[in-house]
């Protein structure tokens, strides 16, 4: 989709800023992201005790309890490893998301060390905040079942910061700016 919308001398680049973002998030979330977005805790940030998934294979095959020892305990109907799977997914598209603000504009090491930091001080604690039994946001009872605020609140402020911090793209204005391909 972003490889569309970019100039033609920047559609690889950008298909593998994506690709990138999906590979860096995929081994950020396993070793750390989950655990802090999905952890007890406290009501900001979860704890380590699923970092690099310690234990999360020892009942593979059964349901887990989400803010397991908490009041606010949630029984689910999945196991963990699902679980963790399938809030992965999110974990991978709210950093794409941002990359339409910054493409043209970026270099690919940058990209990759702004997605792992933000990833892991942004995303999973803000994850925490609204979908872990315990997070702060959850207390008060905010419900954000597609996404809302995690995925797309989130991405577009972390976009909107990196356009205003990186500034106009280079020829705006001059240059021919039209989008590649709409229908890719």
């Amino acid at each position: 989709f972003y490889a569309g919308m970019v100039r033609k001398k920047n559609v690889l680049a950008t298909m593998m800023q994506s690709f990138a973002i999906t590979c860096l998030v995929t081994v950020v979330w396993m070793v750390a992201g989950f655990s802090i977005a999905f952890t007890n805790g406290n009501a900001f940030f979860g704890d380590f005790s699923r970092f690099m998934l310690s234990g999360i294979g020892e009942a593979w095959d059964k349901p887990f309890t989400l803010g397991a020892g908490t009041d606010a305990a949630v029984p689910t109907t999945v196991p963990e490893t699902v679980f963790m799977m399938f809030q992965m997914t999110f974990a991978i598209i709210t950093p794409a998301l941002i990359a339409g603000a910054f493409a043209d504009r970026l270099k690919f090491s940058a990209l990759c060390v702004f997605m792992v930091l933000w990833s892991l001080l942004v995303y999973a604690p803000i994850a925490h905040w609204v979908w872990a039994p315990t997070g702060w946001l959850a207390g008060l009872g905010a419900a954000d079942f597609a996404g809302g605020t995690v995925v797309h609140i989130n991405a577009g402020v972390a976009g909107l910061v990196c356009a205003l911090v990186l500034g106009k793209r280079i020829g705006y204005g001059t240059d021919n700016m039209a989008p590649f391909n709409l229908a890719l």
